[in-house]
């Protein structure tokens, strides 16, 4: 009797039992569902987060690309060595010799000579600039873009810049004519790498002329900063800088240039570079004023050419720390001979810096390939997942030149396939001076092997990538697109 009233315990015991799970399973929610008062799209911060799909975990690729500097000369934009090209304009229009640009020059100075409008010269009357001498400028400088070439401009009142002084018109015209110029001006602020402000004396080199000082001169450098667009304007001396500030040489220590002033697009070219202690009077105290000019020349271009009286400044142990401080731009390969053929004969050694790579090269090639910016890649990283739905794209850069890059460029990357077909393209956000860029874009893409390209360019033209950078690494450049190789992606889906 007694096992009898035990096993009907243990029965009851486990109905209890029973029952209460019934109760607990359908009382409790399902995971999948959600509790109440909490939005669909707000997840249990308890629970782990985790993918859907394992395929989907990024995963890293350092591509295998060359990732040292090459000695290799490049035209980029805006620097190294220019050619000049005489420009004469009249009443009827503008001739040059469009034979002078060729494949192998990337920069131009652009000597524009006004003196038909000045009636020192014509023996008539001033005049301002016709529509025919207007439209010819601007013909010029579109030859130059459809060509892919950037130019420095110059305009003077030295008839055939032969030398000739106090050949300028009324002060008056001379501010209206700028007025004139830099309406055309502004439409190719990709092209023209900067303007030298010019006009006065012989040459355009604003001395040995009685409207040559700052009553005239400042009058000048304002017209011309308040009617172009964010084109660098050049004069020959600090002074003329100073004077147009309202400061002194000793008043320039701790001078800096605000941003939002139209003077941050005012700098120098100096056509007595490293001819004598003072570039044959371009500075009255060099180590002082090249401090407060490589403030502006860190975002403007400094250029000119070199001259040849006997100095020591342009031998290669020398001038190489000035140059990097200055962040020099540009030269005239023409002037002067004696300079270029001593750098062309003597070499870059361990006496005149650490840089290996151009151990035994010639002073030439070592400034050549360093004026403005020059931009080694030294990393590139994709990342995607299984799916290859997306890319993330990481690249690291040195800049290696005795100068920044001065303007702001276009991104985009280019996928081209096996067959070398263009399959798809990003735009992306601009380029500036940087070491570090990282992009992301989705994919949609067929299986298959893709090289990725990404081009830094100024401007589009009839679906040509103008003005764009090209790499200082080896087996980069796609010449046909315009851009460097930064990578492949092998789609498997």
């Amino acid at each position: 009797m007694k096992n009898k009233k035990i096993t009907i315990i243990v029965i009851i015991t486990l109905l209890i039992a029973l029952i209460t799970t019934i109760v607990l399973i359908c009382i409790k929610p399902n995971k999948n569902e959600n509790p109440p008062d909490v939005p669909p799209s707000i997840e249990d911060p308890t629970l782990p987060s985790q993918p859907s799909n394992p395929n989907e975990q990024l995963k890293t690729y350092k591509q295998n690309l060359n990732y040292t500097e090459s000695i290799e000369k490049i035209d980029n934009p805006d620097q190294g060595f220019y050619r000049p090209i005489y420009v004469k304009v009249t009443e009827s229009g503008t001739t040059f010799n469009k034979n002078a640009i060729t494949k192998n020059t990337q920069l131009y100075h652009l000597r524009v000579d006004i003196s038909q409008f000045s009636s020192k010269v014509n023996n008539s009357e001033d005049k301002l600039l016709t529509t025919e001498a207007l439209n010819g400028i601007e013909e010029l400088l579109n030859h130059l873009k459809q060509n892919n070439k950037n130019a420095i401009i110059r305009f003077s009142y030295d008839p055939n810049f032969g030398g000739k002084a106090n050949t300028e018109p009324n002060p008056t015209i001379i501010y209206e004519h700028i007025k004139q110029v830099s309406g055309i001006l502004n439409k190719f602020y990709n092209t023209l790498t900067a303007i030298e402000a010019g006009l006065i004396g012989p040459w355009g080199e604003m001395h040995t002329s009685v409207i040559a000082n700052a009553t005239y001169i400042s009058p000048i450098i304002e017209t011309f900063l308040a009617n172009t667009n964010r084109i660098p304007v050049l004069v020959r001396t600090p002074k003329m800088i100073y004077d147009y500030l309202g400061i002194t040489i000793n008043e320039i220590d701790n001078y800096t240039i605000d941003k939002n002033s139209k003077a941050y697009y005012l700098g120098l070219y100096n056509d007595g570079y490293l001819g004598s202690s003072t570039d044959l009077g371009t500075y009255t105290n060099r180590l002082k004023e090249i401090e407060f000019l490589s403030k502006q020349t860190n975002h403007l271009p400094f250029g000119g050419e070199v001259v040849a009286p006997n100095s020591t400044l342009h031998n290669i142990d020398v001038c190489l720390p000035e140059m990097n401080k200055i962040n020099l731009n540009y030269l005239n390969i023409e002037w002067n001979n004696e300079v270029i053929d001593k750098w062309k004969n003597s070499h870059y050694t361990n006496m005149c810096g650490n840089d290996e790579t151009y151990y035994n090269q010639t002073a030439f090639t070592y400034i050549e390939n360093h004026m403005g910016y020059r931009y080694v890649l030294t990393n590139s990283v994709f990342e995607y997942s299984n799916k290859f739905d997306k890319i993330n794209i990481s690249l690291s850069f040195n800049n290696v030149g005795f100068g920044n890059l001065n303007k702001q460029k276009q991104s985009k990357l280019i996928f081209v396939n096996e067959n070398n077909e263009i399959k798809f393209t990003k735009q992306l956000d601009n380029f500036m001076q940087t070491n570090n860029v990282s992009y992301s874009t989705p994919l949609n893409l067929e299986n298959g092997k893709y090289k990725v390209y990404l081009s830094l360019f100024g401007e589009e033209l009839n679906n040509n990538l103008l003005y764009a950078i090209k790499f200082a690494n080896s087996n980069l450049w796609n010449n046909e697109l315009q851009a460097n190789l930064i990578g492949e992606i092998n789609i498997n889906k």
